[in-house]
């Protein structure tokens, strides 16, 4: 990789008198502590901020990155008392930003600062966008496999019969004829990993309230859950579309979430190489 200028002062603080890598400690790593970094980016206390820094965690452990490497766990002493703290690499402090609240001035910056230090061509909206569509993804995952565990302990013979009658309520269409509205090309692959975060959420609180509604009545059989599945996307749909007056099925379609990752992880890449420098 060849020797590339990247914009330091592009992040500035105290109206721009220091800026964000003037800020880092140097110890065999670059590092910032999460404690000031919260500072930087206009947070006032840390049980609002811890909020941002477990995310920004659960991301780098859904890329698969070490996390041990990019979030060290220290002991510091702030304002005099001894403190739990952590060691922020760059791309840790860039996933925490992307989690920020993006209403705060510094977030807002912090944002596009990291972007243009990946060199990216998207847009800082359309970043933080997609580290929050990743894990959503990655939640949504999880709580498909314990409506999955329920559904099974219930007498569903069939998950994909099952899994089918969620959709049809939510969507008025069953799964293969709603990939196809779509427009994604390829069927084997799941239609959540192309799913804005509107959608995502609206699947999210679907299975949930299927999972909570078994439960609640004590309902078995595969056709009595396969009309209960139904019935709970179709409130769903109902109350997607008295909030925001769009059909779920009408919402686009975005980028691969495998996509995402790839970029993701060369971010991680650039950046452990820029501070080598």
């Amino acid at each position: 990789m060849a020797d590339m200028d990247y914009p330091t002062e592009v992040f500035h603080f105290d109206e721009g008198k220091v800026s964000f890598d003037s800020l880092g400690h140097e110890n065999s790593i670059k590092y910032w502590y999460a404690n000031d970094f919260m500072k930087m980016l206009g947070y006032d206390g840390y049980s609002t901020f811890k909020n941002v820094l477990n995310r920004a965690i659960a991301a780098c452990t859904t890329l698969n990155i070490n996390v041990a490497e990019n979030f060290i766990q220290v002991k510091r002493e702030i304002d005099g008392r001894e403190l739990l703290d952590f060691k922020l690499s760059r791309f840790a402090c860039y996933l925490v930003a992307m989690n920020g609240d993006p209403k705060k001035e510094n977030v807002a910056k912090a944002q596009l600062y990291f972007v243009c230090l990946a060199e990216s061509f998207r847009n800082y909206i359309e970043e933080s966008n997609n580290v929050e569509r990743m894990l959503g993804r990655e939640e949504l995952s999880g709580r498909e496999k314990s409506l999955s565990g329920v559904a099974q302990q219930h007498g569903v013979a069939c998950y994909a019969f099952f899994q089918n009658a969620g959709y049809r309520g939510m969507y008025n269409k069953n799964l293969k004829e709603l990939k196809a509205m779509k427009g994604l090309q390829d069927f084997g692959r799941s239609l959540l990993d192309f799913m804005g975060k509107e959608e995502l959420a609206g699947n999210w609180f679907r299975i949930t309230q299927t999972e909570a509604k078994i439960k609640k009545d004590g309902i078995y059989g595969q056709n009595p859950l396969e009309e209960v599945a139904e019935k709970v996307g179709a409130q769903v749909r109902k109350a997607m579309m008295d909030i925001s007056g769009t059909r779920p099925e009408d919402l686009p379609l975005e980028e691969d979430l495998k996509t995402v990752k790839k970029s993701l992880k060369d971010t991680h890449r650039k950046f452990k190489k820029i501070d080598k420098k």
